[in-house]
C-alpha cells in the first residue's frame, strides 16, 4: 500500500508521464462520448437501451454502445476475432510463421493483415448486428439506405476505436485495446452497485457488505493468481581477470502460472459472442447458449478458456530460444544439461503450470453464475469473476507496472545527477544499488 501511495504522489513531478496519463484520459473521453453517438436514421424516442442473454454482456463490454445502437457499436470485437484467427492461421501457415520470424517488420505485417480482415469480419457482424437487434419500427429512413449507411459508419467507428487503441499504446500509459475494454467494463459498475444495493433495501444492508466483503475477496485472489510465478533457478559461470576464480551468479527465470494472461478469456469470450452477430442463432430453442447462467454456455465457455491458454502459451512463449539464450550467455539450470535438455525441461515446468492455470482461469469465469445463483443480480454478479473482473485486474496491473517504471527512471535520473539526494526514506531506496 505505502508503494501506491508513493507513486500516486510521485506521478505529478514527471513530466512525461503526467503527458501520457493526460493523453490516455483524452482518448477513454472520446471513446465514451461516441459510444453515446446514434447511428443516423434510429428515432431515439422508441430506443430502449436494453438487452437480454449474451447480448447484455456484451453490452458490458461496450459500455453500452451496443444497446445505444451508437457509431461503436462494435466496438472492437471486429478486431478481436480477427486477431484470434491471425493467431491460429500463424500457428498452421508456414508462409505466416516466416513472418512472424521477421522481427518488428513482420509484426507489423500481421498487424496489417488483421486490421484488413478486421473490416471483413466487421462487414458480417455489422449485417449481424443490424438485422437481428435493431427491431425495424425505430428505423425511420429506408431500411436499405440504413442498412448500406450503417454499415459503413460501424466499420468505420471500430477502425477508430482500433486508432484510438493504438495511440493509447504509443502516446499513452498501457495497452490502449485493453485499457479501452476495461473502460466499458468498469463504466457499468457504478450502475450495478447502485441497483444491488437498492433491490436488497436497507433491511439487508448486512446482506449488500458481506456481498462487497466476498467481491473484495475475489479481487485480492484472482491478483494473486494473476501475479503468481514458478521460478527456474539458472547459474551463470564466469571467470574474473584479476584472480582467475571460477564464480557463479544465480539468477531466476519466472515462469507466469497464467502466463496467457487475460487472452484466452477475451477470445473464448468473443467467440461466444461471435454467431448471435452473424446471425440470429439464439432462438427460443437455444436460450441455454446465450445465457452465461446456465451450465451448457459455461461449459462450453470454460473449454474454449482451456483451449486457448494452451494455443496462447504455445504462441507467446519460444522455449527454444529461451534454451539458447541461456545458453549463449553461459548460463545452465543447475542439474540439466545445456540445450535440447533445457528445452524440455522448461517445457515440463510449462505444460505442470498451464493446466492448473487454465483450471483457475476457468474457475473464476464461472463465478458470476455461481454469484448469481445465490441470490446476486445479474448486473452485479458479472463483477464476481469472469471476464470482466480478470480483464480488469490484469489491464490496472499491467497500468500500474509502466507507471512504476517511469517513476524508477526519474529516480534514477535523480540519483545520476544530483550526489547530494536524500533517499532515507525512500520506498525506492532498497532496490537501488550504487556502484562505487
Amino acid at each position: 500500500m505505502k508503494k501506491f501511495f508513493y507513486n500516486i504522489k510521485n506521478i505529478s513531478e514527471i513530466t512525461e508521464l503526467k503527458k501520457r496519463l493526460i493523453n490516455t484520459i483524452k482518448c477513454i473521453i472520446i471513446f465514451r462520448i461516441g459510444s453515446y453517438i446514434v447511428l443516423p436514421g434510429i428515432d431515439t424516442s422508441k430506443l430502449s437501451g436494453k438487452t437480454e442473454g449474451i447480448f447484455k454482456l456484451l453490452d458490458t463490454f461496450l459500455g453500452g454502445a451496443f444497446s445505444n445502437i451508437s457509431i461503436f457499436g462494435l466496438g472492437i470485437m471486429p478486431y478481436i476475432s480477427a486477431s484470434i484467427a491471425m493467431q491460429i492461421i500463424t500457428i498452421i501457415v508456414p508462409y505466416f510463421q516466416k513472418i512472424k520470424q521477421e522481427g518488428e517488420s513482420g509484426k507489423n505485417k500481421i498487424n496489417n493483415i488483421t486490421k484488413l480482415a478486421t473490416i471483413f469480419i466487421g462487414i458480417i457482424q455489422s449485417i449481424g448486428y443490424l438485422s437481428s437487434f435493431i427491431p425495424n419500427e425505430i428505423i425511420i429512413i429506408d431500411k436499405g439506405i440504413f442498412t448500406a449507411l450503417s454499415t459503413i459508419i460501424l466499420i468505420s467507428g471500430t477502425m477508430f476505436c482500433i486508432w484510438i487503441g493504438d495511440r493509447i499504446t504509443e502516446k499513452g500509459i498501457g495497452n490502449g485495446i485493453s485499457i479501452l475494454i476495461m473502460t466499458g467494463i468498469i463504466s457499468s459498475f457504478p450502475s450495478a452497485i447502485i441497483s444491488e444495493s437498492i433491490s436488497l433495501g436497507s433491511k439487508k444492508i448486512i446482506l449488500f457488505i458481506i456481498e462487497i466483503i466476498v467481491l473484495f475477496i475475489i479481487i485480492m485472489l484472482v491478483i494473486m493468481f494473476t501475479q503468481a510465478v514458478r521460478k527456474i533457478p539458472i547459474q551463470y559461470a564466469r571467470e574474473t581477470i584479476e584472480n582467475k576464480l571460477h564464480n557463479e551468479t544465480k539468477k531466476y527465470i519466472p515462469i507466469k502460472v497464467n502466463s496467457s494472461g487475460v487472452m484466452p478469456i477475451i477470445f473464448a469470450q468473443t467467440l461466444m459472442f461471435l454467431p448471435p452477430l452473424i446471425m440470429n442463432v439464439w432462438s427460443k430453442n437455444n436460450k441455454n447458449l446465450s445465457d452465461f447462467t446456465t451450465w451448457e454456455y459455461n461449459l462450453i465457455f470454460s473449454i474454449l478458456i482451456i483451449l486457448f491458454t494452451f494455443l496462447y502459451n504455445k504462441i507467446t512463449i519460444n522455449i527454444r530460444n529461451i534454451s539458447n539464450e541461456i545458453k549463449k550467455n553461459k548460463g545452465f539450470v543447475p542439474g540439466i544439461k545445456p540445450g535440447k535438455d533445457t528445452s524440455k525441461f522448461i517445457k515440463k515446468i510449462l505444460n505442470k503450470i498451464t493446466l492448473p492455470g487454465a483450471i483457475f482461469l476457468v474457475s473464476i469465469a464461472i463465478l458470476p453464475s455461481i454469484a448469481h445463483l445465490m441470490g446476486i443480480s445479474k448486473n452485479f454478479s458479472k463483477f464476481y469473476g469472469g471476464t470482466s473482473l480478470i480483464i480488469i485486474v490484469s489491464v490496472v496491473l499491467e497500468t500500474l507496472k509502466q507507471i512504476e517504471s517511469y517513476i524508477l527512471m526519474n529516480y534514477y535520473d535523480k540519483i545520476i545527477k544530483s550526489k547530494n539526494i536524500s533517499i532515507k526514506n525512500d520506498y525506492y531506496f532498497k532496490k537501488i544499488k550504487l556502484k562505487k
